[in-house]
């Protein structure tokens, strides 16, 4: 019992990082290895407690832009006049359960006519927007941490997208709530009711979920600053919305609990749900952009463990090996190749690629190349390739970073440094014993 669970260990930490997702022709053993890894990788997003910080800073700044996100979507289909349709869905949610949504409207009507009298030229247009940007914001800078994005985007495309963002709930309100009007219409479908009734009633449970699900997709790929993949997002989108089901079907034990607690809360009692809700729902965001970056770069922790402990002398061999892919495919006039194309072609760990192309690349053995069909880039060699030798490769990596920056050493430590140089220079550094340097 003992060895299998050893065994289960080596595998979860060595072996399953191991196989190439190219590498294995199997689809289902394929599919189950990247269910896995991809598994672990967002079970790692819980560690040290940073998903719950998040989470909570997140609520705290949905608490404040809550009710002006919703002014805002409720004053855009107001605009439209289809201010009933939300309503609806209002109603429809378990706010309704806990009688909340006749306190939101009163809050709503209550800020737009704030706004009606120095909103939108006033300091009241300063508070909306702040609110709201703030907790996009917020979420954006979530999201680049969980995807190891360093650069935010300028204010202008942030602000873009937000409202982009905003926009696209009252619209998918109006289109879903439109479809269900249709489907409940007995006047335009007496005809067909009786056939189409089992699909009438499945059509009229999954359209919340599709809106759902778009409203998380979109979330999933236009936040981040960097390239979401569809799929990468459209996956986390799918599930998160229906989790986000699954917790309005639930909601109403909930309700009923908190109505019990009303003794002790009081006129109170609704706050802690809607606490609560808040924070479901910011866990769920921050969930499904950690599956987002699991999905689409699974293959970045390919041999995770065994990178760490990688030898200096095996990692300038794969170096070595990328940089004569690189020359003879220069040489003989061939297309250049993206890191993510060696990577693929030459069975080998994209972090590992990408790291070695990166160190010749700061090195001036090689630079990079736009491709404008694949909006990508690859690599060229940077130097006469009649001049580039493995003496000059890897003297260059050895010398690659900062020297001599330690102060006040001993005068013989000195000595000794000028030597070795003059040693590596007229390349007799492996024949001399250390005892004589």
């Amino acid at each position: 019992m003992k060895q299998r669970l050893q065994d289960f260990k080596d595998f979860i930490q060595y072996d399953l990082w191991r196989q190439s997702h190219t590498g294995i022709h199997a689809p289902k053993k394929r599919l189950l290895y990247r269910t896995l890894q991809t598994i672990i990788l967002v079970a790692r997003g819980f560690k040290d407690q940073v998903l719950v910080v998040r989470a909570n800073s997140l609520s705290f700044a949905l608490l404040f832009a809550f009710i002006p996100m919703l002014a805002l979507i409720y004053a855009v289909a107001r605009g439209f006049g289809f201010e009933e349709l939300v309503i609806a869905q209002l109603s429809g949610s378990f706010l309704a359960e806990a009688n909340i949504t006749p306190i939101l409207l009163e809050w709503i009507e209550r800020y737009l006519e704030t706004a009606r009298e120095g909103l939108f030229l006033g300091i009241g247009l300063i508070v909306l927007t702040w609110a709201v940007y703030a907790f996009f914001n917020m979420l954006e800078n979530s999201f680049n941490s969980i995807w190891n994005v360093k650069q935010s985007r300028s204010f202008g495309r942030r602000m873009t997208n937000y409202v982009m963002t905003l926009l696209l709930v009252p619209v998918l309100v109006v289109v879903t709530s439109g479809i269900s009007i249709f489907l409940n219409s007995t006047e335009i479908l007496s005809s067909v009711l009786e056939a189409i009734e089992p699909l009438r009633k499945f059509m009229l449970r999954f359209i919340p979920f599709v809106a759902t699900a778009g409203v998380f997709t979109w979330i999933f790929i236009a936040i981040p600053n960097t390239k979401v993949k569809f799929l990468s997002g459209l996956i986390p989108g799918i599930v998160m919305g229906l989790l986000y089901q699954v917790v309005q079907a639930f909601s109403m034990y909930l309700v009923v609990l908190f109505t019990r607690m009303s003794i002790v809360y009081g006129a109170f009692s609704a706050i802690p749900l809607v606490l609560i809700w808040l924070n479901i729902t910011c866990w769920l965001l921050l969930i499904g952009a950690e599956l987002a970056f699991a999905i689409q770069n699974n293959d970045l922790f390919a041999y995770e463990k065994d990178l760490k402990t990688m030898s200096r002398r095996y990692k300038d061999y794969v170096m070595l090996y990328l940089l004569s892919v690189i020359i003879k495919r220069f040489e003989q006039g061939e297309a250049p190749l993206t890191a993510q194309q060696m990577a693929e072609q030459k069975q080998l760990p994209i972090r590992l690629v990408q790291q070695l192309l990166s160190r010749m690349e700061e090195t001036g053995i090689v630079h990079r190349v736009s491709i404008v069909q694949e909006d990508d880039e690859a690599f060229v060699p940077a130097l006469d390739i009649h001049t580039i030798t493995v003496e000059m490769v890897i003297g260059r990596i050895s010398a690659q970073g900062t020297e001599e920056f330690l102060q006040n050493t001993p005068k013989e430590m000195q000595d000794f440094w000028k030597h070795y140089l003059d040693m590596v220079e007229a390349n007799h550094s492996d024949d001399i014993l250390v005892s004589k340097l």
